[in-house]
Order: structure tokens, then C-alpha cells, then sequence
């Protein structure tokens, strides 16, 4: 890798992460859902109490990637543990190692945070993706489906 970093996002970064935010929609054809904005990224990454945690990978001065995650609790384990939301190295930089080493930064958190694991989801159709997780080691939970309460169907319950 030819001086490559990943650090924290900052303030004044909310037009690249929404760039990035914007090309990780539009490949996985989910623009349609992309409502984020600065003031949004201002406000749940960039606060004094951030809501996700961002962090960018950059290969010299130029924008690389970005992996955006929060901290949640598994309360069996009753250890902590990272949800990647967003994982995105932009086209014309990837296999040159920056998605691993994206997440081997995440890893390196977890650990230092004593965290049981970084949990994330992949489009069913993302071979790629998938088979890069797979080079990782990375296991796909068996026994387990996502279930998402949205729409009219959280409004009917959240009413009720």
C-alpha cells in the first residue's frame, strides 16, 4: 500500500462522507432509500456525542474509503460489540488491500475494547463482497434471519 491512512472523521469532512455515503448507495442501487445530508452528518457523526463513528482511509491526500459503525451490547456475552453500517472503498482503489485494512482497524478497536465481535450485513447479491468477507474468515450467522420494523408497519405498532 503506497501511503495509505485511516483516521477519524472530522469536522469539516461531512461533504466526503456524503460523497462516499452517496457512491456506497448508488452501488448497491439503493439511492432511492439515501436521505442523509451535512447537517445530518454534522449532527449524528460529527457531534460532541456522535450517534456512529466514522472513520476515512485515504491513499496520500486522496479519499480512499470509509467505514462508518457503532458500538452495540450483546447482553449473553454481556460484552460490547461493533456494527459496521457502511464499509466502501471507492472503485478505482480496490485490491490494493484498503477494505481489509478498514476492517482490520475495526478489528484492532474491538479488541482494544475487549468487544466480542464486528457484526455486519451483505446484500444477497454482493458476490464480491461476500467473497471477500469470506478470504477474511469472516462467517456468515447461521440460524439467524434480519428482521426490519418499518414504515406503516412501525407507525401501526408505535401508535398502538
Amino acid at each position: 500500500m503506497s501511503r495509505f491512512a485511516i483516521r477519524r472523521a472530522l469536522p469539516g469532512d461531512e461533504a466526503l462522507i456524503l460523497a462516499m455515503l452517496r457512491e456506497l448507495a448508488d452501488y448497491e442501487k439503493l439511492l432511492d432509500k439515501f436521505h442523509i445530508t451535512e447537517e445530518v452528518i454534522r449532527r449524528d457523526y460529527l457531534s460532541e456525542r456522535p450517534l456512529i463513528n466514522c472513520d476515512l482511509a485515504f491513499e496520500g491526500d486522496a479519499p480512499a474509503g470509509i467505514a462508518s459503525w457503532y458500538w452495540v451490547y450483546s447482553s449473553f456475552a454481556a460484552k460490547r460489540a461493533i456494527y459496521l453500517e457502511d464499509l466502501y472503498v471507492r472503485p478505482a482503489l480496490r485490491g490494493k488491500g484498503y477494505g481489509k485494512a478498514l476492517l482490520a482497524h475495526l478489528a484492532k478497536t474491538a479488541v482494544a475494547a475487549g468487544a466480542q465481535c464486528v457484526d455486519w450485513s451483505v446484500l444477497d447479491w454482493n458476490k464480491s463482497s461476500l467473497d471477500f468477507y469470506d478470504s477474511l474468515g469472516a462467517k456468515a450467522v447461521e440460524g439467524w434471519y434480519v428482521y426490519r420494523l418499518q414504515d406503516e408497519a412501525l407507525k401501526k405498532l408505535g401508535d398502538g
